[in-house]
C-alpha cells in the first residue's frame, strides 16, 4: 500500500484553494476494501475515488471506461460527484479531453471532459435515474432539532424531501441567507438520523435568484462536518427542483457552495426536457 500513488485534485473550482478536494487513485487493482478505507481516512478528504478495470459489458469509449468506488474517511459511499469530476480531470490530463464512462456502485455514470478556451479542463457528469420521496414528520422534526433550526427558518417554497441521484440527500430550504450562513449543528444527533434514513448529506438551500442558489452540505456520516462542494447532492437537488416545479424543465442552475467555509466553488446543474437524468459540471485542478 505504501507504493500506491494518491493524487489530490479539487473539483468545482479552478483554484486549488477552492472547491472540494478529493483523493484519486488511478490504479487500485491491488487494494482491498480495508486498504482503500485506510487511504481515504489517512487523506482526510470527504471522499477518495479508486479506479480499477471496467466490468464486462460496460461499453463506453475504448480505453476510457473504468470501475470507480468512493470511500469517505468512515465508509464506502455509493456515489460521489466531486470525486467523479476530480477523477475525470485527472484522466483527461493524461489521456486528453473526451468522453469517459464510470461503473459506480450506483450505476453507470458518463462524464464528458472539455478544454475551455483558456485550456482549463471542465468535466460534466450525467447522473443515474433520479427520484424524490417525502420525509416523515417525525424525521423532519429530528433533523431540525439536530440542526437547531426552528420551523420558521424553513423556506415554505421548498418542501422538505429526500432526493436521490446516485445517493440520498435530505433537501431543506433556508428562508434567509443568514440562516444558511449560521451552521452549527449537533454532529452526533444528525449523524444518527442520517444513518437511520440512509442519507449521504443534508442539502441546505437558499434561493438567490430564478436559477441561482447557495447551498451547504453537512456530512457527519462521512466523518467531516461539512462538504465544500457536493456534486451528488447538486444532481439530487436538480431533480427535486424540477419535479416540484421550482425551475423549468429545461434549465441551467448555478449552485454556489463552500463560500462559508472559505473554499468557494461553483456547480452547474443542467436539466433537459425529455431526459430525467441530471447533468452536473464544473472545473477541476490538481492540488500540488
Amino acid at each position: 500500500m505504501t507504493d500506491t500513488e494518491v493524487l489530490r485534485y479539487t473539483a468545482f473550482s479552478h483554484d486549488p484553494a477552492g472547491g472540494n478536494p478529493a483523493g484519486v487513485v488511478l490504479d487500485a487493482a491491488g487494494l482491498d476494501d480495508a486498504a482503500m478505507l485506510e487511504i481515504a481516512a489517512g487523506l482526510g478528504y470527504s471522499e477518495t475515488a479508486f479506479l480499477t478495470a471496467p466490468p464486462e459489458g460496460l461499453g463506453g469509449p475504448e480505453g476510457r471506461s473504468f470501475t470507480v468506488r468512493y470511500f469517505s474517511p468512515k465508509a464506502e459511499v455509493p456515489f460521489c460527484g466531486h470525486a467523479t469530476v476530480a477523477t475525470a480531470v485527472a484522466l483527461a490530463e493524461r489521456a486528453g479531453p473526451g468522453e469517459l464512462l464510470f461503473a459506480t456502485p450506483a450505476g453507470p455514470v458518463p462524464v464528458d471532459v472539455v478544454a475551455e478556451a483558456d485550456g482549463r479542463l471542465r468535466a460534466t457528469l450525467t447522473s443515474v435515474e433520479p427520484h424524490t420521496e417525502e420525509i416523515a414528520a417525525v424525521d423532519l422534526a429530528e433533523a431540525l432539532a439536530a440542526l437547531d433550526w426552528p420551523q420558521a427558518d424553513l423556506d415554505p417554497a421548498f418542501p422538505p424531501r429526500i432526493a436521490f441521484a446516485g445517493a440520498r440527500h435530505l433537501v431543506l430550504g433556508a428562508a434567509t441567507r443568514a440562516r444558511l450562513a449560521d451552521l452549527a449543528y449537533d454532529f452526533t444527533r444528525l449523524e444518527a438520523l442520517m444513518r437511520r434514513l440512509d442519507l449521504t448529506t443534508v442539502q441546505l438551500v437558499h434561493r438567490a435568484g430564478p436559477a441561482e442558489f447557495h447551498v451547504r452540505d453537512p456530512f457527519p456520516v462521512g466523518g467531516v462536518v461539512e462538504d465544500p462542494a457536493t456534486g451528488a447532492a447538486a444532481a439530487a437537488f436538480g431533480a427535486y427542483a424540477r419535479e416540484l416545479g421550482l425551475v423549468p424543465q429545461d434549465a441551467v442552475l448555478t449552485l454556489h457552495q463552500g463560500e462559508d467555509m472559505g473554499r468557494p466553488g461553483v456547480l452547474t446543474v443542467e436539466l433537459r426536457a425529455g431526459d430525467s437524468r441530471v447533468r452536473v459540471g464544473g472545473g477541476g485542478v490538481r492540488i500540488a
